[in-house]
């Protein structure tokens, strides 16, 4: 089911790191930032209708630049290094990293068992943690929301950049990954990605962290 943006196939190494076990909730990003999916609600530009509000349920119409600012405030309350993965660390944290049984989903080649896609989400996100965790025991990276990644966008990989790569220098977008409550099944694979822009408040999109030993 391979797409022409997923290409060009590559051997890539990444350091070690460690990532959220869910997408960030909307009662974290209350704790961290101070305001509520309320009030970016108010403030999106695209589809501004409620798809799912509660404590558990991810945080979305928040942006790219949102998003940093959350990794930057939370760096700052524990003195650790947050910030969101790059696409290889998403992709190899997706895939099940060592433990990994080169499923097409996150954690199963039957989507039904670890997302929250269009096929059974009723168009709403989902309390975070709900379906199957993958290998290595990360939840909805596929399904639920679409995340955030610190790299700009292109429509194919640079062959040359294999050893923590982090994309292109510039851009016009910043890369999704994972797929959301609103997408199809071939746009929630391990491989599958897209783009949004850095200022861009989406119902379909939120995040998880990574942090730096």
């Amino acid at each position: 089911d391979c797409n022409d943006n997923e290409k060009n196939v590559r051997r890539v190494t990444v350091d070690g790191f460690y990532i959220g076990m869910l997408e960030v909730t909307q009662s974290q990003w209350e704790k961290v930032v101070g305001t509520s999916i309320h009030y970016h609600k108010a403030h999106c530009g695209y589809d501004c209708e409620y798809h799912g509000v509660g404590s558990e349920y991810p945080m979305y119409f928040v942006s790219w630049n949102d998003a940093m600012e959350f990794c930057r405030l939370l760096s700052n309350k524990t003195g650790k290094t947050y910030t969101l993965p790059t696409e290889a660390q998403w992709e190899y944290a997706a895939r099940g990293g060592k433990n990994s049984d080169g499923t097409k989903y996150a954690g199963s080649n039957m989507i039904d068992a670890v997302a929250w896609y269009s096929g059974n989400s009723n168009n709403e996100t989902h309390p975070c943690g709900t379906k199957r965790a993958n290998a290595l025991g990360v939840y909805d990276m596929s399904g639920n929301v679409r995340e955030w990644c610190k790299d700009w966008y292109r429509s194919d990989y640079l062959s040359h950049d294999t050893k923590n790569p982090t994309g292109p220098s510039k851009g016009i977008h910043h890369i999704q990954r994972g797929g959301g409550f609103g997408n199809g099944a071939s746009e929630c694979r391990v491989s599958g990605r897209g783009g949004g822009t850095t200022s861009g408040r989406y119902a379909y999109c939120g995040f998880r962290v990574v942090c730096i030993p």
